[in-house]
Protein backbone atom coordinates (compact mmCIF):
# COMPACT_ATOMS: atom_id res chain seq x y z
CA UNK A 1 0.00 0.00 0.00
CA UNK A 2 1.44 3.42 -1.05
CA UNK A 3 1.59 6.18 1.93
CA UNK A 4 1.52 9.57 1.17
CA UNK A 5 2.01 12.39 3.88
CA UNK A 6 0.03 15.17 3.25
CA UNK A 7 -1.28 19.07 4.22
CA UNK A 8 -4.31 19.95 3.02
CA UNK A 9 -3.64 22.39 -0.09
CA UNK A 10 0.38 21.76 -0.32
CA UNK A 11 2.18 20.64 -3.12
CA UNK A 12 1.79 16.81 -1.91
CA UNK A 13 -1.63 17.36 -4.01
CA UNK A 14 0.51 16.24 -7.14
CA UNK A 15 0.56 12.80 -6.04
CA UNK A 16 -2.66 12.37 -4.18
CA UNK A 17 -4.14 13.79 -7.91
CA UNK A 18 -1.97 11.44 -10.07
CA UNK A 19 -3.16 8.51 -7.96
CA UNK A 20 -6.59 9.24 -7.93
CA UNK A 21 -6.06 9.97 -12.08
CA UNK A 22 -4.42 6.48 -11.78
CA UNK A 23 -6.87 4.90 -9.51
CA UNK A 24 -4.18 3.20 -7.30
CA UNK A 25 -4.73 2.07 -3.62
CA UNK A 26 -3.11 4.39 -1.14
CA UNK A 27 -3.30 5.43 2.61
CA UNK A 28 -3.37 9.24 3.11
CA UNK A 29 -1.92 10.41 6.47
CA UNK A 30 -2.56 14.09 7.00
CA UNK A 31 -0.51 16.84 8.94
CA UNK A 32 -0.94 20.02 10.46
CA UNK A 33 1.45 22.95 8.87
CA UNK A 34 4.23 22.96 9.12
CA UNK A 35 4.37 19.92 10.09
CA UNK A 36 8.06 20.05 11.51
CA UNK A 37 6.49 22.20 13.89
CA UNK A 38 3.21 20.57 14.61
CA UNK A 39 3.96 17.39 14.04
CA UNK A 40 7.71 16.66 15.43
CA UNK A 41 7.12 12.80 15.25
CA UNK A 42 7.19 13.05 11.41
CA UNK A 43 10.67 14.68 11.48
CA UNK A 44 11.66 10.81 12.19
CA UNK A 45 10.40 9.90 9.17
CA UNK A 46 11.29 12.83 6.83
CA UNK A 47 13.84 15.17 8.64
CA UNK A 48 13.42 17.76 6.60
CA UNK A 49 10.25 18.38 7.61
CA UNK A 50 8.63 19.17 4.31
CA UNK A 51 5.37 17.77 2.51
CA UNK A 52 5.38 15.64 0.77
CA UNK A 53 6.47 12.06 1.79
CA UNK A 54 5.40 9.19 -0.30
CA UNK A 55 6.57 5.64 0.77
CA UNK A 56 6.09 2.83 -1.18
CA UNK A 57 7.66 -0.79 0.35
CA UNK A 58 11.11 0.42 0.49
CA UNK A 59 10.74 3.57 -1.91
CA UNK A 60 11.00 6.68 0.01
CA UNK A 61 10.37 10.15 -2.20
CA UNK A 62 10.16 14.13 -0.85
CA UNK A 63 9.75 15.47 -4.53
CA UNK A 64 5.98 16.25 -5.30
CA UNK A 65 6.50 15.94 -9.35
CA UNK A 66 8.95 13.01 -9.04
CA UNK A 67 6.62 11.05 -6.88
CA UNK A 68 3.84 11.86 -9.86
CA UNK A 69 6.49 10.50 -12.33
CA UNK A 70 7.58 7.59 -10.07
CA UNK A 71 4.06 6.27 -10.05
CA UNK A 72 3.17 6.49 -13.87
CA UNK A 73 6.67 4.61 -14.46
CA UNK A 74 6.24 2.05 -11.68
CA UNK A 75 2.49 1.26 -12.19
CA UNK A 76 2.27 1.87 -16.10
CA UNK A 77 1.95 1.97 -18.78
CA UNK A 78 -0.53 4.94 -18.66
CA UNK A 79 -0.99 7.95 -21.43
CA UNK A 80 -0.02 10.34 -18.67
CA UNK A 81 3.63 9.50 -18.83
CA UNK A 82 5.02 10.53 -22.10
CA UNK A 83 7.61 7.84 -23.43
CA UNK A 84 10.76 8.86 -24.48
CA UNK A 85 10.59 7.63 -27.67
CA UNK A 86 7.86 10.23 -28.01
CA UNK A 87 8.05 13.71 -29.80
CA UNK A 88 7.12 15.61 -26.72
CA UNK A 89 9.14 13.64 -24.14
CA UNK A 90 11.50 16.59 -23.71
CA UNK A 91 8.45 19.11 -23.45
CA UNK A 92 6.96 16.72 -21.03
CA UNK A 93 9.81 16.64 -18.87
CA UNK A 94 10.58 19.89 -19.13
CA UNK A 95 7.22 20.89 -17.93
CA UNK A 96 7.12 18.39 -14.93
CA UNK A 97 10.43 20.55 -13.99
CA UNK A 98 9.36 23.89 -14.79
CA UNK A 99 6.04 23.28 -12.38
CA UNK A 100 8.09 23.31 -9.04
CA UNK A 101 11.34 25.08 -9.68
CA UNK A 102 9.89 27.77 -11.87
CA UNK A 103 6.26 28.34 -10.60
CA UNK A 104 6.15 26.94 -7.61
CA UNK A 105 9.12 28.18 -5.73
CA UNK A 106 8.39 32.15 -6.01
CA UNK A 107 4.59 31.55 -5.15
CA UNK A 108 6.22 30.24 -2.00
CA UNK A 109 7.72 33.13 -1.43
CA UNK A 110 4.29 35.22 -1.25
CA UNK A 111 2.91 33.05 0.68
CA UNK A 112 5.58 33.26 3.52
CA UNK A 113 5.78 37.14 3.54
CA UNK A 114 2.01 37.49 2.97
CA UNK A 115 0.81 34.68 5.01
CA UNK A 116 3.00 32.98 7.48
CA UNK A 117 5.12 35.08 8.97
CA UNK A 118 4.13 36.85 11.99
CA UNK A 119 2.96 40.35 11.13
CA UNK A 120 5.77 42.38 12.12
CA UNK A 121 8.33 40.48 9.16
CA UNK A 122 5.61 40.07 6.37
CA UNK A 123 7.03 42.46 3.55
CA UNK A 124 4.70 43.70 0.77
CA UNK A 125 7.48 44.33 -1.27
CA UNK A 126 8.91 40.94 -1.52
CA UNK A 127 5.59 39.35 -2.22
CA UNK A 128 4.70 41.85 -4.92
CA UNK A 129 8.30 40.83 -6.88
CA UNK A 130 7.68 37.14 -6.28
CA UNK A 131 4.28 37.73 -7.69
CA UNK A 132 5.52 39.45 -10.36
CA UNK A 133 8.24 36.91 -11.37
CA UNK A 134 5.28 33.82 -11.09
CA UNK A 135 3.18 35.59 -13.27
CA UNK A 136 5.95 36.68 -15.56
CA UNK A 137 7.32 32.85 -15.77
CA UNK A 138 3.65 31.65 -16.17
CA UNK A 139 3.67 33.20 -19.79
CA UNK A 140 4.98 29.88 -21.01
CA UNK A 141 1.75 28.26 -19.84
CA UNK A 142 -0.20 31.37 -21.11
CA UNK A 143 1.46 30.31 -24.80
CA UNK A 144 1.22 26.53 -24.44
CA UNK A 145 -2.63 26.76 -23.50
CA UNK A 146 -3.50 28.84 -26.35
CA UNK A 147 -2.61 26.71 -28.90
CA UNK A 148 -3.61 23.08 -27.21
CA UNK A 149 -5.70 22.20 -23.99
CA UNK A 150 -2.67 20.24 -22.53
CA UNK A 151 0.44 20.85 -22.03
CA UNK A 152 1.94 17.88 -23.70
CA UNK A 153 1.49 15.07 -26.59
CA UNK A 154 -1.86 16.26 -27.19
CA UNK A 155 -3.37 14.70 -24.03
CA UNK A 156 -3.78 14.83 -20.08
CA UNK A 157 -0.74 14.15 -18.91
CA UNK A 158 0.90 14.21 -15.38
CA UNK A 159 2.72 17.80 -16.62
CA UNK A 160 -0.43 19.07 -16.49
CA UNK A 161 -1.27 17.97 -12.95
CA UNK A 162 2.47 18.97 -11.85
CA UNK A 163 1.52 22.27 -13.41
CA UNK A 164 -2.34 22.31 -12.34
CA UNK A 165 -1.03 22.64 -8.39
CA UNK A 166 0.76 25.67 -9.26
CA UNK A 167 -2.47 26.91 -10.43
CA UNK A 168 -4.37 25.97 -7.26
CA UNK A 169 -1.70 27.38 -5.15
CA UNK A 170 -1.81 30.80 -7.53
CA UNK A 171 -5.64 30.81 -6.73
CA UNK A 172 -5.09 29.78 -3.26
CA UNK A 173 -3.25 32.96 -2.24
CA UNK A 174 -4.83 35.39 -4.38
CA UNK A 175 -3.15 34.96 -7.66
CA UNK A 176 -5.69 33.45 -10.23
CA UNK A 177 -6.87 37.23 -11.27
CA UNK A 178 -4.52 37.51 -13.03
CA UNK A 179 -4.30 34.68 -14.81
CA UNK A 180 -4.46 35.41 -19.01
CA UNK A 181 -7.20 33.75 -20.62
CA UNK A 182 -5.90 30.86 -22.11
CA UNK A 183 -4.40 29.72 -18.34
CA UNK A 184 -7.55 31.06 -16.66
CA UNK A 185 -9.26 28.20 -19.27
CA UNK A 186 -7.25 25.85 -19.05
CA UNK A 187 -7.54 26.20 -15.13
CA UNK A 188 -11.44 25.30 -15.16
CA UNK A 189 -10.73 22.84 -17.50
CA UNK A 190 -8.46 20.85 -14.92
CA UNK A 191 -10.93 21.08 -12.33
CA UNK A 192 -13.80 19.71 -14.15
CA UNK A 193 -11.63 16.40 -14.20
CA UNK A 194 -13.44 13.55 -12.28
CA UNK A 195 -9.43 12.52 -10.83
CA UNK A 196 -9.39 16.38 -9.41
CA UNK A 197 -12.57 16.15 -7.84
CA UNK A 198 -12.04 13.04 -6.03
CA UNK A 199 -8.51 14.62 -4.72
CA UNK A 200 -9.95 17.26 -3.35
CA UNK A 201 -13.03 15.16 -1.82
CA UNK A 202 -10.65 12.88 -0.41
CA UNK A 203 -8.52 15.68 1.38
CA UNK A 204 -11.30 16.96 2.91
CA UNK A 205 -12.99 13.67 4.25
CA UNK A 206 -8.88 12.53 5.56
CA UNK A 207 -8.59 16.04 7.26
CA UNK A 208 -12.10 15.81 8.95
CA UNK A 209 -11.20 11.88 9.52
CA UNK A 210 -7.98 13.18 11.21
CA UNK A 211 -9.12 16.25 12.14
CA UNK A 212 -6.65 18.04 10.79
CA UNK A 213 -7.01 21.73 10.11
CA UNK A 214 -6.38 23.59 6.71
CA UNK A 215 -2.34 23.64 6.18
CA UNK A 216 -0.50 26.27 3.77
CA UNK A 217 2.17 25.28 1.20
CA UNK A 218 5.27 23.70 2.49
Amino acid sequence: MITLYHCRAARSFRPLWMLEEMGLPYDLKMLPFPPRVFAKEYLALNPLGTIPLMIDGETKMTESSGICHYFGEKYGPTPLIVGVDEPAYGAFLNWMYFSDATLTFPQTLVLRYTQLEPQERRNPQVASDYAKWFLGRLRAVEAATAKAETLAADRFTAADIAVGFALRLAENIGLAKDFGPSVAAYWQRLQRRDSYQRAVAAEELASEQQKVGVARES
